[in-house]
């Protein structure tokens, strides 16, 4: 199988680059596996589609600001400290860093990607800091490169503080992706984060639940459907380039995950009565099916771990009966798994539909729901 085989033509205009005024005021594509059909709706139109014997399972992973902009320090040898002031002063040209995955809380120890990548070396030190005094609370962070990986990623030590993540808050930016061609602005920390986003960690959001309101989900619970949280960290692994033509080749990065006990014990209630598991986007996808693919009858324990499946046509689903998703870059893994739910051809269809009708693409875009 061919990554070639998973391309379409996209009109760079189709590709949303602010998102509506109203959540909910997207447009759904209702696409029928069984019969092979697709139909325009609204995602106003969604609640009314679901079943009241449904469990709507969500991803409640949070974005966090995980961009950084600041300077390499000419100094690699003395301890790095906040309070150290041989650091002042030697700052040397300006880095990107994009921490993707958060290895250990004490010290804290991310993996991420620089930009200038081959400027950045182990040993380097990177000061990220604000020139606002942000009422008197210091905004600076430290960090050490002390590892490279196998495809440029970088594994960076920051400086002990004591408020790690409120420093984060203030000097960090909204991750938007490459495609959003644009500066992220103080309304994307809104925009481009769920309504039911609580679990910190991510690096890009589980954009398919983007649409939702607490209206919306109130009107989902008075039809009588069940919902359950997950939580998947977003990383590397959900938007990672495919670097092999061969789809089977290519492996993806782990990203963390939990299943809490009451998340557990609904999934073991819906199984057991055969009721339909509703997955809220890929990134929940991911979480449930490769949870069960631990345990040799499919069933769900709570869990947390490392995720690293990689779904792509001829994967067997074991818990997920109905997806709602966003339009994915031609290409590109997520298309893949897509694919893989609704069958490659029907969903290439799907989206030559969604091309003509002048759908809106990717993160801030609109949706479909597959069934």
């Amino acid at each position: 199988m061919l990554v070639s085989d998973f391309d379409y033509e996209l009109p760079p205009e189709l590709i949303a680059q602010q998102p509506l005024a109203e959540r909910s005021a997207s447009r759904m594509l209702h696409l029928v596996r069984g019969t092979s059909t697709w139909a325009d709706w609204a995602f106003r139109d969604f609640p009314g589609l679901l079943r009241p014997s449904n469990l709507l399972v969500m991803n409640n992973t949070r974005v966090i600001p995980a961009r950084l902009y600041g300077h390499r320090s000419g100094i690699r040898s003395q301890a790095l400290s906040p309070h150290n002031p041989a650091m002042r002063g030697f700052l040397q040209g300006r880095v990107e860093l994009l921490l993707t995955k958060q290895v250990s809380a004490e010290p804290q120890v991310w993996e991420g990607l620089v930009r200038p990548g081959r400027k950045v070396g182990v040993g380097e030190r990177l000061v990220f800091e604000s020139e606002a005094t942000d009422g008197g609370q210091e905004s600076r962070l430290e960090a050490e490169v002390i590892a490279r990986g196998e495809f440029g990623e970088r594994t960076v030590r920051f400086a002990p503080v004591p408020d790690f993540f409120a420093r984060l808050e203030r000097l960090g930016h909204v991750p938007l992706p490459p495609y959003i061609d644009r500066a992220d602005t103080p309304e994307d920390r809104e925009h481009y984060q769920t309504v039911f986003a609580r679990m910190a960690g991510s690096v890009a959001a589980s954009t398919a639940g983007l649409h939702f309101t607490t209206e919306i989900l109130d009107e989902i619970r008075r039809r009588g459907v069940e919902t359950a949280e997950v939580t998947l960290h977003v990383g590397l692994g959900t938007f990672q380039p495919v670097r092999h033509e061969v789809v089977e080749e290519n492996r993806l990065h782990s990203e963390r995950y939990e299943v809490s006990t009451e998340a557990a014990e609904k999934l073991a209630r819906a199984r057991q009565e055969g009721r339909r598991v509703v997955a809220v986007g890929t990134t929940t996808v991911r979480t449930l099916e490769y949870a069960a693919s631990l345990t040799p009858d499919g069933s769900i324990p709570a869990q947390q771990g490392e995720a690293n499946i990689f779904i792509y046509p001829g994967f067997q689903f074991r818990v997920v009966g109905a997806l709602l998703t966003n339009f994915h870059l031609p290409r590109s893994t997520l298309l893949m798994l897509v694919s893989a739910f609704a069958g490659r051809e029907l969903v290439l269809q799907a989206y030559r539909h969604a091309v003509a009708e002048r759908y809106r693409f990717f993160s801030y875009g609109d949706c479909m729901f597959i069934e």
